[in-house]
C-alpha cells in the first residue's frame, strides 16, 4: 500500500522527502525497512506511547494481557523434508563452487534427484518398516553430499578471493545445521528415540523458528508472542519468546517491564486463564495491583482477585478485548506470519507490525 500510495501522490512524495520524478518499489521499501533494529522500533513505539500519555489517551492504570504465535516463513517440518532440503542446498553450493575453482571441476555427483524422489516416496509410503529403508537411503545420500561439501571446502580453502570466503561463510552456517538433521533424523527414524521439542530444528532456513502448542490447537512454528495492552486498545510492550514458556511464567515478568516503562504497576489487570497461579496472584498483589483478575479462575476466589464480583466480571469481559485486537493485527498488519527471513528480521517485522497498529489506533483516538 505504501509503493502504491508513494506512486500514486506527489504530496505522498514530497511528504516523505523524495524526488518528485521517483518512487521507490516496494521490495526496496522492504529492504529498508527490515534494516531498522527491533531495539529501534521498539523505543519508536515507547515515544508514540509517552505521546498517548501526554494526549491522555493512555495512562495504562488498567492492563489486559494475552499471548499469540507469529509464523516464521516456513513450510510444514518432517524429517524427510528438511533432509531433501539439506541436499538440494548442498548441491547449488557445490555448483557455485565449481564455477568459482574454474578450468578444472571437482569430482562429485549431483544426487538431487534421488533425494527428492525418496522424499516424496516417504510422503506417500505406508508401514514404518518401508519408510524406514527409504529414511537409511535419503541419509546416506545426504551423507555423500555432506562429505562432497567439505571436499570443495578444504580445496577452495587455499584460495581468499572475496567470492570465496562468502562462499565459505555458507558452508560454514548450513554444514552444523545438515549434520543436526541427519542426526535428528536418525534417533527419530532410526532408532526410534523421541526427540524433545527444544532440540528439534524445524526448517533449514529459519533455524530459530520454535515448535509453539497451544492447547489442543494445531502445532505452530514460529515465535510465541506475549501482548499487553490498555483501555485505549494499544499495545503497551510485547515480548517475543525463546522457545514454548508457559504463560504461568510469563506474568511477573510483563508486570516487570510494565512498572519501568510507566514507573508503578497498573491499578487493575486482566489475564487469560493460563497466567493464573496463587503466587502469581499474591506477587501482583503486593506490587500494587489492586485488581487481577484472571479468565478462568483456576481454582482462586474472586474475593481474593478483585474488590467484587461485579468488578471480576467488568474486567473479565475487558480481556476479551485484547482478542480483537490481536485478530486485527494478524489479519490487517501481518502478524499472523513473518515473511522475513532471520530472527532479527522476525522481530524487526512483529514491532514494525505494532508500531504501525499503534499509529493507527492514536491518530483515530486523538483530538483534531
Amino acid at each position: 500500500e505504501l509503493a502504491f500510495h508513494l506512486e500514486d501522490s506527489a504530496s505522498f512524495r514530497a511528504f516523505a522527502r523524495l524526488p518528485l520524478s521517483w518512487s521507490p518499489q516496494k521490495s526496496a521499501l522492504q529492504k529498508t525497512i527490515s534494516a531498522i533494529r527491533p531495539e529501534t522500533w521498539e523505543e519508536i513505539n515507547r515515544v508514540l506511547l509517552s505521546s498517548a500519555r501526554q494526549a491522555k489517551l493512555e495512562d495504562g492504570a488498567v492492563v489486559r494481557l494475552d499471548s499469540t504465535v507469529t509464523s516464521a516463513l516456513m513450510h510444514e517440518p518432517s524429517d524427510s523434508s528438511l533432509l531433501w532440503d539439506a541436499v538440494r542446498v548442498m548441491v547449488r553450493l557445490l555448483k557455485r563452487a565449481d564455477v568459482l575453482i574454474g578450468g578444472t571441476s571437482m569430482a562429485w555427483r549431483d544426487h538431487c534427484r534421488a533425494a527428492k524422489k525418496r522424499a516424496r516416496k516417504i510422503q506417500f509410503t505406508r508401514g514404518r518398516p518401508n519408510r524406514v529403508q527409504l529414511y537409511r537411503e535419503l541419509i546416506a545420500i545426504t551423507r555423500a553430499t555432506l562429505a562432497y561439501l567439505e571436499q570443495a571446502s578444504e580445496r577452495l580453502a587455499v584460495a581468499s578471493t572475496p567470492s570465496i570466503a562468502l562462499w565459505q561463510v555458507q558452508v560454514r552456517h548450513y554444514r552444523p545445521l545438515v549434520e543436526r538433521i541427519i542426526r535428528q533424523s536418525e534417533r527419530r527414524v532410526l532408532a526410534g528415540e523421541p526427540v524433545p521439542a527444544d532440540e528439534k530444528l524445524v526448517s533449514l532456513f529459519e533455524e530459530h523458528a520454535d515448535i509453539i502448542v497451544k492447547g489442543s490447537r494445531d502445532t505452530e512454528y514460529g515465535h510465541k508472542l506475549n501482548l499487553t495492552t490498555g483501555r485505549s486498545g494499544m499495545i503497551l510492550d510485547l515480548m517475543i519468546e525463546a522457545g514454548n514458556p508457559a504463560d504461568s511464567d510469563r506474568l511477573l515478568p510483563m508486570l516487570l517491564r510494565h512498572i519501568a516503562l510507566y514507573g508503578q504497576a497498573p491499578r487493575q489487570a486482566a489475564a487469560d486463564g493460563g497466567f493464573a497461579t496463587r503466587a502469581n496472584l499474591a506477587t501482583a498483589k503486593a506490587w500494587g495491583v489492586c485488581d487481577m483478575a484472571f479468565h478462568k479462575k483456576a481454582g482462586l476466589r474472586i474475593e481474593d482477585m478483585v474488590r467484587s464480583k461485579w468488578v471480576y466480571r467488568k474486567l473479565r469481559n475487558f480481556r476479551a478485548g485484547i482478542e480483537a485486537g490481536i485478530s486485527c493485527l494478524k489479519r490487517a498488519y501481518g502478524l499472523a506470519r513473518c515473511t522475513w527471513r532471520g530472527l532479527d528480521h522476525f522481530k524487526t517485522y512483529v514491532w514494525s507490525s505494532v508500531v504501525a497498529y499503534n499509529l493507527v489506533i492514536f491518530t483515530r483516538l486523538k483530538p483534531t
